[in-house]
């Protein structure tokens, strides 16, 4: 990378996603992107971010409205203008968040809608001229979420937008939403950042212990969100451990205990613990395959090396195999329409036993 855009980039409080800031720098206004001057074309009416929670879609697309909106001298955003100072308050006149609500408008990433209320206060602000400078700017987070009612609504204006107007969506994947919605937006895919830059965004940004930020970085599967969410989080630390520790009690448990447990989970549809629950689990039993094949050093749970090498010893290959793809069919099922009680019954039923044991 030239050292000039290297330098551009690092302007933005974005981790990774290289490619994606440059390109979006390249979208600001001619005479506004810089002084290492980007092609300033000026930016389109709709962006859509997509990649698995947390991994930074709506951080991006922030640092691209505070950029935009940015009216200092220099490269953008500059962090000390008017307009940059009221996106560090969240206080921009320009500036609108959208997340799913529950039925009483409080907001709910997790289980709310998007709600048809919602897409028309955005058209009817969208109307609206700019109070600080060019542009009006809509982050709608978790497209995914929308009540159908909300993306019809929303539709007119993404096909016919006030010149004024750019709207950022953020969701999980293009196939959960309309396809006209995809079509009308410049749609950027995020993928998971490697550990090693999450480890050192850890340490050098955050200032966390080298140790800590190395099993993050390790568990967080290409999430750095997650792992800033966790960094302090001493009720999920020993959360982890108390749900591992389930774990290995329920594949040494008989079936009334893993179908008891199983009912207990069902409560939890949509809900993120549910899905936290199962990527701790995928990632416990990979590592228990990775030791099989003897690649211990790629393993997530790098606290645990000696529980992960016992395991290893005790659990028949094949099984642990199957059971990752078991895992990954059933975690699919649960993000659509199917019977949870069925899904999590196999689930529990198809857990692994020990054939040997070194307890």
């Amino acid at each position: 990378m030239p050292e000039s855009t290297h330098l551009q980039s690092q302007a933005w409080p974005v981790e990774g996603h290289e490619w994606a800031v440059r390109f979006l720098q390249r979208l600001l206004p001619a005479g506004e992107a810089g002084r290492e001057g980007a092609a300033g074309r000026g930016p389109g009416h709709a962006y859509l971010f997509l990649g698995p929670p947390q991994v930074g879609k709506t951080t991006l697309a922030r640092a691209f409205a505070q950029a935009l909106l940015c009216t200092g001298a220099g490269a953008r955003p500059c962090g000390e203008c008017r307009s940059c100072r009221l996106m560090a308050r969240e206080s921009h006149p320009d500036f609108r968040l959208v997340a799913p609500t529950d039925r009483s408008g409080q907001v709910d990433r997790a289980n709310g809608l998007l709600r048809v209320e919602q897409a028309a206060t955005i058209i009817r602000e969208a109307a609206l001229r700019p109070v600080e400078g060019a542009y009006k700017f809509f982050l709608i987070q978790g497209m995914h979420r929308a009540h159908p009612a909300f993306a019809n609504k929303l539709l007119k204006t993404l096909e016919e937008p006030p010149a004024h107007v750019v709207m950022a969506l953020t969701a999980l994947e293009r196939s959960a939403l309309l396809p006209t919605i995809v079509s009308r937006c410049q749609v950027m895919e995020l993928r998971p950042l490697d550990s090693a830059t999450i480890e050192q965004a850890l340490i050098q940004r955050w200032q966390a212990d080298p140790e800590r930020a190395r099993l993050l970085a390790r568990l967080a599967g290409g999430r750095l969100g997650w792992a800033v969410a966790r960094l302090e989080d001493e009720q999920g630390w020993a959360r982890r451990q108390e749900d591992l520790e389930q774990l290995w009690r329920l594949s040494r448990a008989d079936r009334v205990e893993r179908l008891g447990f199983a009912s207990k989970l069902a409560a939890k549809r949509d809900n993120p613990r549910l899905f936290g629950l199962l990527a701790l689990w995928t990632a416990w039993w990979r590592d228990v395959m990775l030791a099989q094949v003897g690649n211990l050093e790629a393993c997530s749970n790098v606290d645990m090396l000696a529980e992960i090498q016992r395991q290893a010893q005790e659990f028949h290959p094949e099984a642990v195999q199957a059971y990752l793809k078991t895992l990954s069919r059933i975690e699919g099922y649960l993000h659509h329409t199917v019977n949870t009680g069925l899904a999590l019954d196999v689930l529990l039923l198809q857990l692994p036993k020990p054939v040997r044991t070194g307890r």
